[in-house]
């Protein structure tokens, strides 16, 4: 299967180890920072959502002007725009880049963060209304004539939507969570099912549930995993480098332990640090437990060779889609073209070799 690549940037370089400095919407630096992504070959790049960053939107709509091949993974939560505007919103955006744009839907996993922007609705709620809000966008998209629907949290009449994605039958999306209510509604929607590094068997176990679910619905997900590569030239410069990123951490949170995390995917990020520092080939836990598992922040730490290989282990699971991103952001971007490339011919060699078999 083709392996993808997809980076994550903001329009401000900052990281758990680079301070962010500047000004929060800095178009010079989103342009260098989309830049580096293309040029080293990343598929896409993910346009995160936070209650007090600026507008995905925007910032993807700035992304795609300003490059000639980058794809946009853009997050987007939903409650908080009418799912029928938000359809139109996303195949205007797919339109005029002429096919780059995804969707990476969020359904929240910190009620503080969600009570920010006034959604005060508890976690089941949520992935009962992100169920029927994402359905009502996929049927927006496809929709040869205007329709009425009657649900839980949306009732609209003569639904229509003039302009259609560029791509068929519409813009991929892309679904994370771990808890049992969101494996359930992304076997109904996810074009691609997003986790985060854990080890891999931990790994083969989860996408054996992942796609055991979407089977009950008829579909077959692509597999997504996030990942922090920390490359060096050697793999003990590598492990240097991975210690004192951590060391930064640590004395960035002033020795505080990270209140317990909401959401299951980082509760599974803790569970794997618990069971060791080192895990399968290269697999560095500590930086969760640092970090409170805010995210993805298991580190895959070595030469592009041995981080490499063990991006391999995770695609004979079945893991087609790479989210890397780096703690030291535009400079880890620009670094990781020789691990793409070199992972791309890894999968163009295994893929020769199952045909000659």
């Amino acid at each position: 299967m083709p392996v993808e690549f997809i980076g994550m940037m903001a329009p401000q370089e900052y990281s758990e180890v680079v301070p962010a400095s500047g000004p929060v919407v800095d178009p010079a630096v989103t342009r260098r920072f989309a830049r580096a992504h293309e040029d080293s070959g990343f598929d896409r790049v993910l346009i995160g959502y936070f209650s007090t960053m600026p507008d995905g939107f925007a910032v993807a709509s700035y992304v795609l002007a300003h490059t000639e091949r980058l794809g946009v993974l853009l997050a987007h939560r939903p409650g908080f725009v009418a799912p029928t505007v938000a359809a139109r919103h996303l195949a205007t955006v797919d339109q005029f880049s002429a096919g780059r744009l995804a969707v990476h839907i969020i359904t929240g996993g910190d009620d503080a963060e969600l009570a920010r922007d006034g959604d005060h609705l508890d976690v089941a709620t949520r992935y009962r209304r992100c169920d029927e809000y994402v359905g009502l966008l996929r049927r927006v998209w496809t929709a040869a004539e205007p329709f009425d629907h009657d649900g839980e949290f949306y009732n609209v009449r003569k639904a229509f939507s003039a302009v259609k994605c560029a791509q068929e039958p519409h813009v991929p999306v892309y679904f994370g969570g771990s808890s049992d209510d969101a494996l359930d509604t992304s076997a109904r929607h996810a074009d691609v099912y997003a986790m985060w590094g854990e080890p891999l068997d931990a790994t083969a176990d989860h996408i054996a549930r992942v796609r055991a679910a979407a089977a009950v619905h008829g579909r077959t997900p692509r597999i997504s995993l996030s990942l922090r590569p920390i490359l060096a030239g050697t793999d003990d410069e590598a492990w240097d480098r991975a210690y004192g990123i951590l060391a930064t951490i640590q004395r960035r949170m002033g020795g505080r332990v990270p209140p317990p995390p909401e959401n299951v995917g980082s509760q599974r990020l803790l569970a794997a640090a618990a069971r060791g520092d080192v895990l399968d080939r290269c697999l560095f836990t500590p930086l969760a437990t640092a970090s409170g598992a805010r995210g993805n922040s298991t580190a895959l730490v070595g030469s592009v060779e041995t981080v490499a290989a063990a991006m391999m282990d995770y695609y004979d699971l079945g893991v087609t889609t790479f989210l890397i991103r780096g703690y030291e952001p535009i400079a880890d971007a620009v670094d990781y073209g020789r691990l793409i490339t070199r992972v791309r011919e890894l999968v163009a060699e295994r893929e020769r070799a199952l045909a000659s078999a």
